[in-house]
Order: C-alpha cells, then sequence, then structure tokens
C-alpha cells in the first residue's frame, strides 16, 4: 500500500501513551526509564493534516508537546513536525516518508550536542495499540539505535 490521504486515521482519538526512553542518547546507554503519558489526536487543516496534542510525565518533570502531520498530495507523503514546549521558540526539522502496508517510515536529520544525527520514525498501524519508535544514526543510517519507544492505548 501506498502513502495515503488516511494513513494517520487510526490515531485519531484519546490515548493513553507508555514511554520506554533511553537515558541519554549520545554517548549511547543502555539504561531505560519509563513513564506515563497522554494523547489526544484530531484531523486539522480540512484533513490534511493530523495534530496529537501530548501531555508527557516525564521523570525530569510533565511537559507539553505537539505533533503535526501534513500530508503532501503531490509528493504522496507525509511531513512530521514535532513541537516541544520545554523550547517554545524551536520548532524540530520535519521527518518526511509513508506507510507500505500497517508500518510508516519517517526520516530526516537533526543535531544533537552538536553532532549531526539521522533520525528516524517508525510508525506500526494498529486501531487499538499503534506503536511509535524512534532511532537515530550518526554513520548516515548504516545503523540505527532506537532511543524513545511509544506505545498508545486507546482510552476514547
Amino acid at each position: 500500500m501506498t502513502c495515503g490521504f488516511n494513513d494517520f486515521d487510526f490515531l485519531i482519538g484519546q490515548w493513553k501513551v507508555h514511554h520506554r526512553q533511553l537515558k541519554s542518547h549520545l554517548p549511547h546507554t543502555k539504561t531505560w526509564h519509563e513513564f506515563p503519558g497522554r494523547s489526544e489526536v484530531r484531523k486539522i487543516l480540512g484533513g490534511f493534516g493530523v495534530m496529537d496534542e501530548n501531555i508527557v510525565f516525564e521523570p525530569r518533570g510533565t511537559y507539553r508537546a505537539v505533533w503535526f502531520r501534513t500530508f503532501d498530495t503531490s509528493a504522496n507523503c507525509w511531513s512530521i513536525w514535532w513541537y516541544d514546549g520545554r523550547t517554545p521558540a524551536r520548532l524540530a526539522p520535519p521527518v518526511t516518508g509513508k506507510f507500505e502496508d500497517h508500518i510508516g517510515t519517517f526520516f530526516g536529520t537533526c543535531t544533537i550536542d552538536a553532532t549531526p544525527v539521522e533520525i528516524r520514525y517508525t510508525w506500526t498501524r494498529q486501531d487499538q495499540a499503534p506503536r511509535c519508535e524512534q532511532a537515530l544514526s550518526v554513520n548516515h543510517g548504516r545503523t540505527w539505535e532506537t532511543h524513545w519507544i511509544m506505545d498508545l492505548h486507546r482510552i476514547a
């Protein structure tokens, strides 16, 4: 299946989120911390976008964040932006990609501690319990380290 306008419809609604995140990602660590969150997802832009409003109860402190996803009909792909309330003057660069079967894969770049990093989001589409994994690569995608896993559980 190719990327399509309704790819993220499975996320519309309210969710409890179980976060599992590496305590640090550069330098690498294998120590994870787990924490809860909540998310409410709705369509925006007349259906050409999807927005998640999130509350993240991280051990270092609760914060709010937003995912913006927009569908580009000419490229037949999605762009995804992360806006973190802890840094309100900064919008992270987007990742772009599409779904094939029930897996959405989205790639982009970012900088962590002055190091250029490739970033990959992988969405597993499931109606009642979708998953998003975020992975980083410091070697141009030859190897990836998953550093954040979000398991969603529908509440409405």
